[in-house]
């Protein structure tokens, strides 16, 4: 009876043949002699009825059927190598890579990572800052926790975390501080605001959602990273604009204030994993990260509360 797949020696054959395109090459990468790597090469397109190589010079080229095989063994052997190596790492106790906004990392994710450790000794997350225009399916991390706006593309595994909230927030260092903390939003009007450059549609979404016009805003101080934005804001030098998550704990600590609330975005946090990493420990992950980040949100609705009560 015909097998369903020829002999992996003779695809393995093939496919360090069509990458080299040289049969003596293949057989060093494979470590057995030319004539193995060439007998390998006869049975295979002897199987298949098909003629997979053509003479080129001196060395070997692709015929159109060869290409439409070496394309399907690199996307076969290519996964089998990354499967292997995760489970090979997995085995040694790799740690699992988390990337997220330097911002994120500093004023959330540090003060927390104690307790993660704690309750995920198993993990060994290691974390990486970065700023700008990050690709979630890069394959630099095991994971990404990052705001963005659905649909999530398909070859992704999403974890939905929690709705994007993005309101103003000021310091009581503020010299106009007691007079702005019980104003109505359209005060702002009158400030120069704290912004940042990788987010310039920021203050113009809010105002839009506040019923102000966006051409009355009047910008005050840039600053690069969001991170900056909100040092300066809890020196006193402005009012920014920033995602609750990321001022919680300014918040709760009086560092800061919102008068003016937190509205929602399209955006969601979200733990992003590519299909590589889609383990158990991406899995535990993204639940510690629900449980953390639902608390988070609920310290910041009591000091809003207090906030108003006042």
């Amino acid at each position: 009876m015909r097998r369903d797949l020829p002999s992996l020696n003779a695809l393995r054959a093939f496919d360090a043949t069509a990458r080299s395109g040289s049969v003596s090459q293949a057989a060093e990468s494979l470590n057995v002699t030319h004539g193995a790597v060439s007998r390998q090469l006869r049975l295979l397109e002897d199987e298949l009825g098909v003629q997979l190589f053509a003479k080129d010079g001196r060395g070997l080229k692709l015929t159109e059927s060869g290409v439409r095989l070496r394309d399907v063994c690199d996307e076969a052997f290519g996964r089998l190598r990354q499967v292997c190596a995760q489970l090979s790492q997995a085995q040694e106790g790799a740690p699992f890579l988390l990337g997220c906004s330097g911002s994120l990392l500093a004023r959330w994710f540090i003060p927390r990572l104690g307790q993660l450790n704690a309750d995920l000794p198993d993990l060994r997350l290691h974390l990486s800052a970065g700023e700008g225009d990050v690709d979630p399916r890069s394959a630099t991390w095991d994971a990404l926790l990052v705001f963005a706006e659905p649909p999530w593309p398909a070859q992704m595994q999403v974890h939905e975390l929690v709705p994007e909230r993005i309101g103003p927030v000021l310091s009581p260092r503020h010299p106009r501080f007691e007079q702005l903390a019980h104003a109505p939003a359209r005060a702002l009007l009158d400030e120069p605001l704290l912004h940042t450059l990788s987010r310039p549609q920021a203050w113009p979404e809010w105002a839009r959602r506040n019923d102000l016009a966006p051409d009355a805003l009047t910008q005050g101080q840039g600053f690069e990273h969001l991170y900056y934005l909100l040092e300066a804001a809890v020196a006193g030098l402005g009012v920014a604009i920033a995602p609750e998550v990321l001022v919680a704990d300014d918040l709760k600590a009086g560092r800061l204030a919102a008068p003016w609330g937190f509205s929602q975005t399209p955006a969601r946090l979200a733990l992003w994993v590519p299909g590589r990493a889609a383990d158990g420990r991406a899995q535990r992950l993204a639940a510690w990260l629900a449980t953390a980040l639902g608390a988070t949100a609920l310290g910041a609705e009591d000091q809003s509360e207090r906030l108003h009560s006042r």
